[in-house]
């Protein structure tokens, strides 16, 4: 895995870029909520500069997937990343003057969310023409490994900013680790694809983009599953805190919860560089299910040792799902293609979010806590293990995942389908996956 940064000078580039700025992003969440609780003294506030970067995400989202397959994705994305710098400074050198006003802090968040709906589908096509085909997996386990640990780093690094140098420092990291990002990324060459013999309108390709993911039953029956367990992970984020300190032995339970997630999450990483399942999609759904079982332990009130025990394995799932999804999806999807598909991804999994959110709170004040978590827990466990029941699931096999190609949604083989040129050189999901853990899928 390691090596491939030693031959790979693009990847190299690149996977340095992103390290620097997941740090960046792990480090805001903390000083954010510390920001807007200062300024308003409402709890409220949070929520509404929170969708003002959502919503305009998840409704740009489609058309981030069209521009990704349009254009270079490397230039996409060091637009974006030039987008999101200048909103991070923005918001840090207001808070730094000690002038800060609400609407600029959720200004500066429309336009990060605006500007991730871009980045994120480019992330795929980036990259799948940075490294071989047979190297996407090791690309993929890095980025995974290099995710986790600065989840694990994040909070701890954000409370040592905030306490000896204040919020604004905490976004001025972050918009400098962008513009770091995007320095890197402008060493990196991508392999480009030769342009259409005839480019189609937006909406055309809109509906090619639709028509893709409905034509893989392997695709869309994983994207239910996969955004059933986000918006699980928005149950339990809502609901989570209180109920471990009342029924867990206090704040230190849910903490200790959520590191071990981390930790888990890390270790999913490592594992999953080494064990290439014959049916990848198979066993990164079937492992995913795992979730229903913290879910279904804090709704019957088990001991706190049991649910942290089970919250870092169920994360530890998550943690090998994340680069063997990423490695299938750009195996078996051509290029041409890929970031619209995976736009349909990021759509689904994040829209499944506020959903949690909200019904949460609600069906907790009619029934208690215990419905909604129990729901969820059956939920996900439903929706992961029924893809099983999926033929394309079941048959589809990708080279170099412990096994010879296989079949994909209509019996045709799905895998390998685009060829990576062997000397390229050129990316959180991904990244900012999810506020609470990382999104699945």
């Amino acid at each position: 895995m390691w090596r491939l940064l030693a031959r790979n000078p693009s990847f190299r580039f690149r996977f340095a870029g992103s390290a620097l700025s997941v740090l960046g992003d792990a480090v805001v969440p903390a000083a954010l909520a510390l920001a807007v609780l200062h300024l308003t003294h409402a709890p409220s506030a949070m929520a509404w500069v929170l969708g003002c970067a959502m919503v305009p995400k998840l409704l740009l989202l489609p058309f981030g997937g069209v521009a990704g397959d349009w254009f270079n994705p490397r230039t996409v994305t060091l637009l974006t990343d030039a987008v999101r710098c200048a909103a991070q400074l923005f918001v840090g050198v207001e808070l730094l003057r000690g002038t800060p006003q609400l609407w600029q802090i959720a200004l500066a968040s429309a336009l990060g969310g605006m500007a991730s709906a871009f980045a994120l589908p480019a992330q795929a096509p980036l990259i799948a023409g940075t490294v071989r085909k047979e190297d996407l997996h090791a690309a993929n386990s890095l980025l995974g490994v290099v995710g986790s640990t600065a989840r694990l780093g994040g909070p701890g690094l954000a409370a040592l900013l905030v306490s000896l140098a204040g919020t604004g420092w905490a976004f001025v990291l972050d918009g400098l680790s962008f513009a770091a990002s995007a320095a890197l990324l402008s060493f990196v060459r991508v392999d480009r694809l030769p342009p259409p013999e005839r480019r189609r309108g937006l909406r055309e390709d809109l509906v090619q983009g639709w028509h893709e993911v409905r034509s893989r039953d392997w695709y869309w029956t994983s994207l239910i599953a996969h955004s059933t367990w986000n918006g699980a992970a928005a149950v339990l984020a809502t609901l989570g805190p209180a109920l471990a300190v009342r029924e867990l032995g206090g704040e230190g339970a849910w903490l200790a919860m959520l590191q071990a997630g981390t930790a888990g999450l890390l270790l999913g990483s490592l594992i999953a560089h080494r064990a290439k399942p014959g049916r990848p999609v198979l066993t990164g759904n079937l492992v995913l299910s795992l979730y229903a079982v913290p879910l279904a332990l804090f709704a019957a009130g088990s001991p706190a040792w049991a649910v942290i025990g089970a919250y870092g394995v169920a994360m530890a799932a998550l943690g090998f799902l994340n680069p063997v999804w990423e490695t299938v999806l750009q195996s078996a999807v051509p290029r041409e293609v890929l970031a619209r598909v995976g736009s349909y991804d990021w759509l689904l999994s994040m829209g499944a979010m506020p959903l949690g959110y909200v019904l949460a709170p609600l069906l907790a004040s009619w029934w208690g806590a215990g419905v909604p978590l129990t729901l969820s827990a059956a939920l996900v466990a439903v929706t992961c293990l029924g893809t099983a029941l999926v033929p394309g699931v079941r048959n589809l096999r990708v080279e170099g995942f412990g096994g010879k190609r296989g079949a994909g949604a209509d019996g045709a083989v799905e895998v390998a389908a685009v060829e990576v040129a062997e000397a390229v050189e050129v990316p959180e999901a991904g990244a900012e996956a999810a506020a609470v853990p990382p999104a699945a899928g």
